[in-house]
């Protein structure tokens, strides 16, 4: 059984081993069709992907020519495999993953399984969420440009990472943890300068660790950030930190959920 890995570079895992697509235009067609998570995709959006405004002589026949390549290159990965993975269908191309595994599902399977198990059981929720984040292997595709569709399907893969790191830090604050993560929100905040939970986060774990001057110099840096960058405030959440940090407010140090109220 094959299994694909874009949370990173392209990666093909058969059972024997890593193979590679090689090709641009080959590595953009398989991207296409991934991301579509089993769903068809038409053979317009596959040209306007692989071929964007500069399309070649007979753009259907030249799509049709990587088709074929691509079927007999995972004909030779996959040689047990009945019938097709690659089906051409009226609605379009189809890459079937009904028994194959695609990384970037099982991330957000593993994420949606952490949110349901976070109120009851905490310390589960924060391993899912660590085993989860860990199948990242660096950026979507590995900085591949591909076309405009892997564009906002990379948007969507990372929109999903930093929300599971958002739940994760949320958790483990819940669980009293902030020592063992600073290292991690400051690198998470360093990386996400306007992301305003992060700053909120790591305004927390300082506090708790007993630095009150770096969790107020965070939220300055922070509130000048959002100025000149987009020329807002910090929202509601995050001024309320400031002053509950400020005021030493006691529910700082209490369950995750009172801190979303005010002081």
């Amino acid at each position: 059984m094959l299994s694909f890995s874009v949370l990173g570079a392209l990666e093909i895992r058969t059972a024997t081993g890593y193979a590679e697509i090689s090709g641009d235009l080959q590595r953009t067609l398989i991207l296409t069709l991934l991301i579509k998570e089993g769903q068809s995709v038409t053979g317009e959006t596959l040209i306007d992907e692989m071929w964007g405004d500069s399309l070649p002589d007979k753009e259907s026949n030249a799509l049709q020519a990587h088709v074929s390549r691509l079927r007999r290159r995972l004909r030779q990965l996959e040689p047990e495999y009945p019938g097709q993975r690659l089906t051409i269908q009226p609605s379009g191309y189809r890459f079937s993953l009904n028994d194959a595994q695609l990384d970037a599902i099982e991330f957000i399977r593993a994420v949606r399984q952490a949110e349901t198990a976070s109120a009851a059981n905490p310390a589960v929720a924060a391993v899912l969420l660590r085993e989860a984040l860990a199948m990242w292997r660096g950026p979507v595709f590995g900085g591949f440009a591909a076309g405009p569709s892997c564009q906002v399907a990379r948007a969507r893969y990372e929109e999903h990472r930093i929300r599971a790191m958002e739940l994760r830090f949320d958790i483990e604050l819940r669980l009293r943890m902030h020592a063992a993560i600073l290292p991690e929100l400051h690198e998470a905040h360093r990386d996400h300068p306007l992301r305003e939970r992060f700053c909120e986060q790591l305004m927390l774990a300082l506090y708790r660790a007993g630095r009150q001057a770096d969790a107020l110099g965070v939220y300055r840096l922070m509130r000048r950030e959002l100025d000149e960058e987009l020329g807002i405030e910090p929202s509601p959440s995050l001024q309320r930190m400031e002053q509950a940090v400020l005021s030493h407010a006691p529910h700082l140090d209490g369950g995750l959920r009172s801190l979303l109220q005010p002081a």
